[in-house]
């Protein structure tokens, strides 16, 4: 678990807690705004943020002046034992700070710290139109497994997403 400030580009990573959550939820609001970050229509409060993420593998990424650009979490598939060690990845960058490499370093330190947590398979759904997302995924080792096709609407439209997966290469093996 990351205990103290790793610094990555001028951007340090630490462990999300409970005071983060408002700047969390700024960064998650304004990507429902894009229509391409998630189904969702508008940011949970904490408590059910809380109770819908694991406990371990939370991150929030801040800059030199102590603000929140990112951020990063784990949702678990399924409350069934068989999948303990696999968990679906959110990665949120406020979009001042795109196209920077936070998006790619915080992603990175969270699938040190899944492996860390014994978790075995991360997995993405990506709407085909979020560019980057895909490109970072992929750049970290996962894999296209599927596409699902008109899977949800938003807006009243039919939304397709992109699965990606990623098989640890240290845990279940």
């Amino acid at each position: 678990m990351i205990t103290n400030k790793t610094i990555i580009n001028a951007i340090a990573l630490r462990c999300l807690e409970a005071h983060h959550y408002e700047a969390v939820k700024k960064i998650y609001n304004l990507g429902i705004v894009t229509g391409h970050a998630t189904f969702q229509t508008e940011a949970p409060t904490w408590e059910q943020w809380d109770e819908s993420h694991l406990k371990t593998c939370r991150l929030a990424a801040v800059d030199q002046h102590e603000i929140i650009v990112g951020w990063a979490a784990l949702t678990p598939v399924s409350g069934r034992c068989v999948y303990s060690g696999v968990a679906e990845v959110s990665v949120y960058v406020h979009p001042d700070h795109q196209g920077k490499g936070v998006g790619k370093k915080i992603l990175q330190e969270l699938i040190h710290e899944s492996e860390k947590h014994n978790l075995w398979t991360l997995q993405a759904g990506i709407f085909p139109e979020n560019i980057a997302s895909l490109k970072i995924h992929k750049a970290l080792g996962f894999r296209k497994v599927g596409y699902r096709e008109k899977i949800g609407k938003m807006k009243g439209i039919w939304r397709d997403t992109i699965l990606l997966e990623r098989r640890s290469e240290l845990v279940g093996v």
